[in-house]
């Protein structure tokens, strides 16, 4: 089942992806939602951010290639940062390049969205506090990150967090091609079966550090390919079996043309 969050005539709510409409849902998300009956073609409704997650938690060399692409060592337990709430946005929302980045890179991920309170939980109950699967994308300033120890102000932009279209809750996250396009162009490509931590490790490991709430996203990390953005690029993150998140960038009006170095 694919969960989507929608603004229609004013007013936000829940649906249901039937084909190309949306069936209208009324409740909550996580205790449960009864339907409106109302079936809405897709292109009448905006896309929200599919939830409104108290926290984003990253999980940075999740994968070997991209480790290798960076020149660090493959991690013995999950390197993890947080996002602020405020850097998410929606499907087609602008990324905005701040005026203090001369690079902000694109990081194509698999998100998962906690269905509820979770702390100290196994990796074989972790699919318990899992309500489903999202394309992320983990907007990073890449120049800021590289001479920064901490990495809090290089991903933690408003417009950094792109996140949706929307929450696939029926899907085996071990197996999925996941790919990124700027402009049309193939820039990343890999499986999440090449996760170094698979999503089960992931919910136990961080549930054991900080309590996790309804709603909130772990981004599984990135593969190789990882690269820049400029103003009047469009980047999309596909992930088999959810669909496309997909965002234009423009510079921030302050700002100037972010350079490309590739």
């Amino acid at each position: 089942m694919k969960i989507l969050r929608i603004k229609y005539k004013e007013r936000v709510s829940y649906g249901i992806l039937e084909g190309e409409k949306v069936l209208l849902v009324e409740g909550d998300l996580f205790s449960g939602f009864n339907e409106f009956g109302s079936l809405i073609p897709l292109e009448e409704v905006k896309l929200l951010p599919p939830v409104e997650p108290t926290k984003i938690i990253g999980v940075g060399l999740n994968y070997r290639d991209h480790a290798e692409e960076v020149g660090l060592e493959v991690p013995s337990e999950p390197l993890i940062f947080l996002k602020p709430s405020t850097s998410v946005i929606g499907p087609e929302e602008p990324i905005i390049i701040p005026p203090s980045s001369q690079r902000v890179d694109y990081e194509g991920e698999l998100a998962i969205v906690i269905s509820k309170r979770a702390k100290g939980v196994s990796p074989e109950e972790a699919h318990k506090y899992i309500l489903g699967y999202t394309c992320f994308n983990d907007v990073t300033a890449r120049d800021i990150q590289l001479r920064e120890k901490q990495w809090t102000r290089a991903k933690g932009y408003d417009t950094f967090a792109p996140l949706g279209p929307w929450i696939e809750t029926e899907i085996d996250p071990m197996n999925l091609n996941l790919e990124t396009l700027v402009n049309g162009e193939r820039r990343q490509l890999s499986n999440t079966r090449n996760l170094i931590f698979n999503p089960f490790e992931l919910v136990s490991f961080i549930s054991h550090i900080m309590t996790l709430l309804p709603g909130d996203i772990i981004a599984t990390g990135t593969p190789s390919g990882i690269g820049p953005l400029r103003e009047g690029d469009v980047v999309e993150v596909r992930i088999e079996g959810i669909g496309t998140l997909r965002n234009p960038v423009k510079a921030h009006p302050k700002g100037s043309t972010l350079l490309r170095t590739s």
